[in-house]
């Protein structure tokens, strides 16, 4: 398909005022709803800035709608070309009847095998391979729950099948929000809330209220909600000194800070960030549970939060003194270089915006493909040029943009 770049972009602006005018809705009506000033909501439906998430979140619930739906997900062309809508079925069935027993169910292999099969998938999922995620969960997710069904004595052995189970259900639930299934991913979530209560790992418990904060409430534009859900987290989750705990405390910090930022509230999000800062110069920089935290994470968690609240130049400024460790994940990658391709955008830097991007797409493709941030900013390379490149123009082709 060839892409004219002189044709306008269904931007994220596009669909806020096709939803507006379907509510019947005013530019004055809809702000005074939305508590965004009328002169705000022209600029962000006429494409001249972007949609911040915090705005976002609270348009979002004055039309009633999901966030997802602002930013146009599903992709589903990109998805039927990749074949990955084909995927996503069988995963929810495999979900919806983990629970259930049937006479033909085989026999599961040990917990110790499918322990080593889940580490191979959670690799997948952090390297952001969707295509082969989606093939091997709902299989997996069904042999998992067997082994669990199988442990009815309490004990060690039954709470590692049910952090199998989690971490399952985890998966399960970020393949679908990334790919835009929002019904699905909030299945997933609740799954992943059953088994982590009974994993007998506290860290667990946290880090599916982590993930519930972005799916559940995140995406509904409800970040006073996911504030909320992380304080509850902290008060559950007893600091005993262990640098996992640490680390996973420091986690839900950060995740504050940012919702915090979304709801306006400015004083609270810089204590939480100073509270993230003070807890990663303890822990250092670590991986576990599949998330990152330390001082190299706080950092480029600030990037993003400084494009959130328009503060571009300053999230720029930051972003060029992030040097990426080598061993850091793909996923984790590509989203500082989405990141920084945002700064790079609104600050009139288009060609440093379109190599990021490549950046972003040579460290993990499927995420980069997917991400709403990076259909946000070729939209907006494409509107800054009366011709673009041919190199922004396979850009967008290959995003679906």
């Amino acid at each position: 398909m060839s892409y004219p770049a002189d044709r306008p972009t269904e931007s994220v602006g596009t669909r806020i005022r096709a939803m507006r005018l379907i509510r019947d809705y005013s530019l004055a009506e809809l702000g005074r709803m939305a508590h965004v000033s009328k002169s705000q909501l022209s600029r962000v439906e006429n494409g001249e800035q972007p949609a911040s998430p915090s705005v976002l979140a609270a348009v979002s619930r004055a039309l009633s709608v999901d966030i997802s739906v602002l930013h146009g997900q599903p992709y589903i062309k990109i998805l039927q070309q990749e074949q990955l809508d084909a995927m996503v079925s069988p995963i929810g069935s495999a979900l919806e009847a983990w629970d259930i027993e049937l006479d033909d169910d085989p026999e599961p292999r040990s917990v110790d095998v499918l322990e080593a099969e889940v580490d191979r998938m959670v690799r997948l999922r952090i390297g952001a391979d969707f295509s082969e995620t989606a093939k091997i969960l709902p299989g997996l997710i069904t042999e998992v729950a067997s082994a669990v069904r199988r442990q009815d004595t309490p004990g060690r052995e039954r709470e590692r099948a049910y952090a199998l189970q989690t971490e399952m259900a985890r998966t399960a639930a970020s393949v679908a929000y990334r790919l835009g299934y929002a019904d699905l991913a909030r299945l997933a979530v609740a799954r992943m809330g059953a088994a982590a209560r009974e994993s007998g790992d506290p860290c667990l418990v946290a880090i599916e209220r982590f993930e519930r904060a972005a799916i559940t409430h995140g995406s509904a534009g409800r970040a006073d909600r996911s504030v909320a859900l992380m304080r509850q987290a902290l008060r559950d989750l007893d600091d005993d000194g262990s640098q996992a705990v640490r680390a996973v405390r420091g986690i839900l910090v950060l995740r504050a800070a940012t919702y915090a930022r979304r709801t306006r509230d400015t004083s609270a999000a810089d204590s939480w960030i100073e509270q993230a800062n003070e807890i990663a110069q303890i822990t250092g920089d670590v991986e576990l549970y599949a998330l990152s935290f330390g001082p190299q994470w706080v950092r480029m968690s600030r990037v993003s939060d400084l494009n959130d609240t328009d503060d571009h130049d300053e999230a720029l400024r930051r972003a060029t003194e992030v040097r990426l460790p080598d061993h850091y994940p793909p996923n984790r990658r590509a989203h500082f270089w989405i990141n920084r391709a945002r700064a790079e955008a609104w600050t009139a830097r288009h060609d440093n915006a379109l190599e990021s991007l490549e950046n972003a797409r040579d460290a993990a493709p499927q995420l980069t493909r997917f991400h709403p941030e990076v259909h946000e900013t070729v939209g907006t390379l494409l509107r800054a040029r009366n011709r673009a490149s041919d190199a922004l123009r396979e850009f967008a082709q290959w995003s679906g943009v």
